[in-house]
């Protein structure tokens, strides 16, 4: 099944960093930021997982749920979540089941070789299950988080995008 914007997303169970089943439905009846990423500690895989922590209070107020996804083990994740102190859950996906549903599994190309391994990619999931935004290659994983941010809190201002942006024929400050 493919991740399309306004279909249902791909249901999961897969293991957090507590040893702890963790499934799509769990999150019911809010928004789930879904997000995968290739190895806990690395130096991108650290600037996209901080800057999800940093903008957590932001993503607390608006009832976001945030979710990191590697096939690295448990104990790799808390290592990586106490280190860097994450306040979200860590899921190991170690047979890349999930990943391949989510299309965050598959070919891509590393420092110009082509590869199969995990791309940098995130879902956002509504409270109906249905995904409203897929980014499915993220290319600067550092600025990643305050775009995810910028969508969610786009969609709650008149006159925006889903994305953020103004929508055409309105003025910044006023309508």
């Amino acid at each position: 099944m493919a991740v399309e914007e306004g279909r249902k997303a791909p249901a999961f169970t897969l293991t957090d960093d507590a040893g702890g089943k963790v499934s799509l439905g769990d999150f019911a009846g809010k928004d789930l930021v879904l997000y995968f990423y290739p190895k806990d500690d690395t130096p991108g895989c650290t600037k996209e997982a901080c800057g999800f922590r940093d903008a957590w209070k932001a993503l607390q107020k608006r009832g976001v749920a945030v979710v990191g996804v590697s096939p690295d083990s448990g104990a790799s994740h808390q290592k990586f979540a106490a280190k860097y102190k994450l306040p979200f859950p860590l899921l190991s996906d170690p047979d890349k089941k999930a990943m391949a549903a989510y299309g965050a599994w598959g070919e891509k190309v590393l420092y110009g070789k082509k590869t199969t391994g995990v791309i940098r990619s995130t879902v956002w999931i509504g409270p109906d299950g249905k995904v409203k935004k897929h980014w499915k290659r993220v290319p600067k994983a550092e600025a990643h988080p305050e775009q995810v941010l910028a969508a969610l809190e786009g969609e709650a201002k008149p006159g925006r995008t889903a994305s953020g942006a103004r929508a055409k024929g309105t003025r910044k400050g006023g309508a």
